[in-house]
């Protein structure tokens, strides 16, 4: 089992009066890859910027290999971070760029050329050594912001929404090439992004921030099939969050129909929220007796590898469907959902109710 590697302790950090980070803790492993993903402005660039040491919390402790970093400068840490803008040095070529942090440590020449080769090789840019950097692409140049800081044989590489410049399908390559290049290196990522699919793709492990504190953490299946509250259920993938009724274990009841679930423990009778993905939902032939709810579809859009479509039921309620089979607009069919697809949470007692509790999050990752 993988030792600890980071351990951040009741971190609290504000701008201007207002909290940006409350009384976080998270603790993560050697070896591993976490996402933290969120909204703008939920506090997970600036946690990211207190373990690298660019910003200090205003409470809390920050440890690295047991060791408390907190007060410790950027580059006497044992990381190194890539930011979106790689921040590449445009008069000098790719091997000047790569060599940069060796010079400044007083590395042997021979030292830095080979270490140049590695790195390139690493990266898939073998031969690149003289190339300018304003004649690479914006996927060559995040490799090379990539070489640059793994010749420093980081233990933890921070990234910081890295693939924002690029475009989808140059995208989708960088993030298989992250998944390779952490698996040969052994080191630790710390991944920043809003985007849900790159967090689904490439992590071990989805830290949700929203509001300056964990939502839930897990893996990527845990998150995106057993949300804990509806904000992880909404921001990660498409959903239908429906208010029913536990009427009691693996009986659930939704827009007045009794659904069999595969959930206990909420007690009899108490409102709860039922979390259904749009690939879940079943549309049926009007007649089949398998179906619970009638329906009317009302939209529908060609998606590539599927169908988008809305489904209304007689409660008014527009159902989101995800399907490789096409119904038409008013057409009359039935829904069905599978009792293991039907996801039930627990009622927030208010808008911003914390899903985990500290003692929940203390194990690590």
């Amino acid at each position: 089992m993988e030792k600890q590697l980071i351990d951040l302790i009741n971190i609290t950090k504000s701008f201007d009066g207002e909290i940006v980070i409350d009384d976080l803790t998270l603790h993560i492993r050697e070896n591993s890859f976490v996402t933290l993903l969120g909204p703008s402005g939920c506090g997970k660039t600036t946690t990211l910027r207190i373990i690298g040491g660019f910003a200090s919390p205003d409470k809390g402790q920050v440890f690295f290999n047991g060791e408390n970093i907190t007060d410790m400068p950027p580059n006497k840490r044992q990381l190194n971070t890539v930011f979106q803008k790689y921040a590449l040095f445009p008069n000098m070529n790719v091997a000047e760029n790569i060599a940069f942090g060796l010079k400044i440590k007083k590395k042997s020449k021979e030292y830095i050329n080979d270490k140049i080769k590695y790195a390139l090789k690493l990266v898939n840019l073998d031969g690149y050594e003289k190339r300018s950097i304003e004649a690479l692409s914006g996927g060559q140049q995040q490799r090379i912001a990539i070489a640059r800081a793994i010749v420093n044989e980081p233990k933890l590489l921070l990234l910081d929404e890295p693939l924002g410049a690029l475009d989808l399908k140059l995208r989708q390559e960088m993030q298989y090439e992250l998944i390779r290049l952490k698996n040969e290196l052994g080191i630790t990522f710390i991944y920043v992004t809003h985007d849900q699919e790159e967090a689904l793709t490439m992590s071990d492990t989805i830290v949700v921030m929203n509001q300056g504190y964990i939502q839930q953490m897990g893996t990527p299946e845990q998150i995106y099939n057993e949300p804990e509250n509806a904000f992880v259920a909404t921001f990660i993938g498409d959903s239908n969050i429906i208010s029913g009724k536990m009427i009691d274990d693996y009986l659930v009841e939704i827009l007045g129909k009794k659904f069999k679930c595969i959930d206990a423990g909420f007690g009899k009778n108490k409102p709860v929220d039922v979390v259904i993905r749009p690939e879940d939902v079943i549309l049926l032939d009007i007649n089949d007796d398998r179906g619970i709810l009638d329906g009317v579809m009302t939209h529908s859009i060609f998606k590539g590898e599927m169908y988008e479509m809305e489904c209304r039921t007689n409660d008014g309620f527009e159902w989101l469907v995800h399907s490789t089979v096409l119904r038409e607009v008013g057409e009359n069919v039935k829904i069905y959902v599978d009792p293991k697809n039907i996801q039930i949470m627990n009622k927030p007692q208010s808008d911003d109710e914390k899903a985990l509790d500290i003692e929940e999050l203390s194990g690590g990752i």
